[in-house]
């Protein structure tokens, strides 16, 4: 019987020795270890022979299996590190190259403008404004001198919405971000000194025009603010956002229904490759004395100046871009240009 189990035990280490994976190797378990396996086989036995025989064969069966329950471990062990090894050599890094740097974002250059334009305006002590974009027909047209059926409601095709407001009036896209004229007013007394950057919706689009563009209104009421205060402020809020002075404004005749006098601003550049250009930039005008009304202040006794600016029309002119559209188009190629 000794001479068998040590056998068995030398045939079991070199199968489990032999077993290329765990799949030969549990096979070969089973031959020695399984329910029908060699020493399994010898156990059952032992209920044939007398106790004090029976004791001494069990013990050595027991140490047999052991043994082989060892180098089972064993060739276990050595296959997984077999696979570990294989695995690492597959998936290596390899530490020569450089490190990939994680990438970092921007600023849209949209955004980048309204930030500018933002800290040039709070310098000179103007507050900084939000408001809704989606606005009622009040604000956005009668509370600024365009009554319903008002021909000047034309010059902004408009995006209504499904839905009406407390009131009944119907609610809509905000055309642009002269709304905050009369809702900062109700709320601040004067002397008012704010601009107003947001989003604004217009059914318009091509080269040089957007269904949704950025606008920055301007506003400052008191009880002496002149057309002369609108064009030095203006022009030397131009000269700090492009860093240069060679820029000549102009105001041109115009009409807009919540400014009377209006006009078109205008600049150009004295140097350069747009030299000698006019560029239209922003309207501009006198608060027209019904929107004074309209904020609940005496229009015989305050005077102000408003002007609206498109924040892409800024930019394109900053960086000497000729169509609006890419600002919107999400080519990462373009925007890291302004990063």
């Amino acid at each position: 019987m000794a001479h068998d189990l040590d056998q068995i035990v030398d045939t079991a280490q070199r199968a489990f020795a032999d077993a290329a994976d765990n799949t030969a190797l549990e096979n070969e378990k089973a031959r020695f270890l399984g329910k029908s396996g060699q020493l399994t086989e010898l156990l059952k036995g032992l209920g044939k022979l007398d106790a004090e025989t029976r004791k001494a064969e069990g013990a050595r069966i027991n140490a047999a299996k052991q043994a082989i329950e060892a180098a089972l471990t064993g060739r276990r062990q050595a296959l997984a590190d077999a696979l570990l090894n294989q695995r690492l050599a597959a998936e290596a890094i390899d530490v020569t190259l450089p490190g990939r740097r994680a990438a970092t974002g921007t600023l849209h250059p949209v955004m980048q403008t309204r930030e500018r334009v933002e800290q040039i305006f709070s310098s000179i002590g103007f507050d900084v404004a939000d408001g809704p974009e989606i606005e009622t027909d009040w604000f956005n047209f009668s509370a600024l001198n365009s009554p319903e059926n008002h021909p000047a409601r034309s010059m902004q095709d408009t995006f209504y919405v499904d839905a009406k407001d407390e009131g009944g009036r119907p609610l809509l896209l905000r055309t642009h971000t002269s709304p905050m004229q009369v809702r900062y007013a109700k709320l601040h007394r004067p002397p008012i000194k704010v601009i107003v950057p947001g989003r604004t919706y217009r059914v318009d689009s091509d080269a040089t025009h957007s269904p949704m563009f950025n606008q920055v209104e301007g506003l400052w009421i008191d009880e002496n603010v002149s057309f002369a205060d609108l064009k030095g402020v203006y022009t030397d809020f131009l000269r700090q956002f492009f860093e240069r002075d060679d820029i000549v404004v102009r105001f041109r005749p115009s009409y807009f229904p919540f400014t009377e006098p209006s006009a078109e601003i205008d600049m150009k550049f004295e140097a350069g490759a747009q030299a000698g250009r006019w560029l239209e930039i922003s309207g501009s005008g006198q608060v027209h004395p019904t929107v004074i009304r309209n904020m609940g202040l005496d229009p015989e006794r305050y005077i102000g100046f408003a002007f609206g600016s498109g924040l892409e029309r800024l930019t394109m002119l900053r960086y000497g871009v000729q169509d609006l559209r890419p600002f919107f188009d999400g080519d990462l190629r373009f925007l890291r240009q302004f990063a």
